[in-house]
């Protein structure tokens, strides 16, 4: 087998086998680096690459085993692939470096071919390795910079109004999410309030999640004049997505509720698109649930939705959430469901930052040690006078 040449230590007390196996490798094109012990083997693996590690098993001090042991521990030493070479012809032995970690055996006195053969089937798995590993890598730095940049559309902080306490939480599920949450400042002293689900995951819903976000508050400043600002934005962002994204993907929508708040005399004006019912409570109790008014937001063409509004009253405290929490699931597979999450809201509550912290605690318990398969979003609002 040709092999592409390679950056090869052997490893062998003997001095004759050392050479004999440096000269052969190195008629075949490698780079040959030779150690007679494991610890000056080890010592020049920290200070040098190589692509494939020949290792005697017999050696004093340290044997072939304790060495291929430490190999396999070391974080950056791991991947190096390591053909043992010995004069033992043993099955157990065999069977032990196998399990420990190594490429491949050979027996002493090798076979020339044979060794030709093994080192280049081994360089050319490692070649392979690399660039599985690279292309990982640079996965995990594209989906850091996805990461950073959806975190650049969620706000950096809360708006602070006098009299009013507001609180999120967010906890994507993958390294970006589908869900996301807005609090924004609107003409005449009013506050938009955002938080939305796409129906997808990955990256596809993170794109799809900062255009919906960023039409909504475009779609809402433009439109905020009006008593109708929250209406308008939902249906001119959801005929937006129809228009012009339904010919790549008619699957593409997101639930989504949008209310704008008077800080001064407690109304909320609000748009609910298919997204779970936000809750107001109130003294201990559950005072009113805000349902849907309108389908999913970019669903379907010539949609209907309307607008409804309450009021807030002193010590009233608006709650609204993903599907994410009430579908988050323990190692049984069970929701920790609407129920659950509603028995929680059955006590007095000092502050919209603690209910949140009150119901992340019970929700990363039921999940415990599992995988979240959904993002976890919430947003609170509390009117304290």
């Amino acid at each position: 087998m040709t092999s592409t040449p390679g950056a090869i230590l052997v490893v062998d007390d003997n001095e004759n086998n050392r050479d004999l196996l440096a000269r052969r490798l190195t008629r075949q094109g490698h780079r040959v680096t030779t150690a007679e012990t494991g610890r000056q083997a080890l010592e020049l693996l920290n200070r040098d690459k190589f692509d494939l590690i020949v290792l005697d098993i017999m050696m004093p001090e340290m044997n072939g085993y304790e060495v291929l042991e430490q190999l396999k521990a070391h974080p950056g030493l791991r991947y190096i692939p390591v053909i043992m070479i010995s004069a033992i012809d043993d099955l157990d032995s065999i069977a032990r470096c196998i399990e420990l970690g190594a490429e491949d055996y050979l027996f002493k006195p090798f076979n020339p071919i044979l060794l030709r053969a093994r080192v280049g089937a081994s360089l050319e798995k490692k070649r392979l390795r690399d660039q599985e590993r690279a292309y990982l890598l640079s996965l995990q730095q594209e989906m850091e910079l996805g990461r950073r940049t959806q975190s650049d559309f969620l706000p950096a902080s809360l708006p602070q109004l006098p009299g009013w306490e507001l609180a999120a939480a967010f906890h994507p599920a993958r390294e970006v999410a589908g869900d996301f949450y807005d609090a924004f400042s609107l003409p005449n002293n009013r506050l938009g309030l955002v938080i939305a689900d796409v129906c997808d995951k990955g990256v596809g819903a993170a794109l799809f999640m900062a255009l919906i976000r960023t039409l909504i508050r475009a779609f809402a400043e433009q439109s905020a004049p009006t008593a109708h600002a929250a209406l308008n934005a939902v249906v001119l962002t959801s005929n937006y997505i129809v228009r012009h994204h339904h010919h790549n993907n008619k699957h593409m929508f997101a639930t989504l509720f949008f209310g704008i708040l008077e800080p001064d005399t407690g109304v909320l004006t609000y748009v609910n698109g298919g997204h779970e019912s936000p809750i107001v409570l109130s003294a201990g109790r559950i005072k009113q649930m805000l349902d849907p008014t309108g389908p999913a937001v970019g669903m379907m063409a010539d949609v209907t939705f309307t607008i409804q509004s309450i009021q807030l009253e002193p010590g009233d405290i608006l709650l609204a959430y993903t599907d994410g929490v009430t579908e988050a699931r323990n190692r049984a597979g069970a929701f920790f469901s609407e129920e659950r999450l509603l028995a929680l809201l059955s006590g007095p509550v000092r502050s919209a930052a603690t209910l949140l912290e009150y119901i992340e605690s019970h929700v990363y318990e039921y999940v415990s040690n599992t995988t979240f398969y959904d993002d976890v979003t919430m947003l609170a609002l509390h009117r304290l006078r």
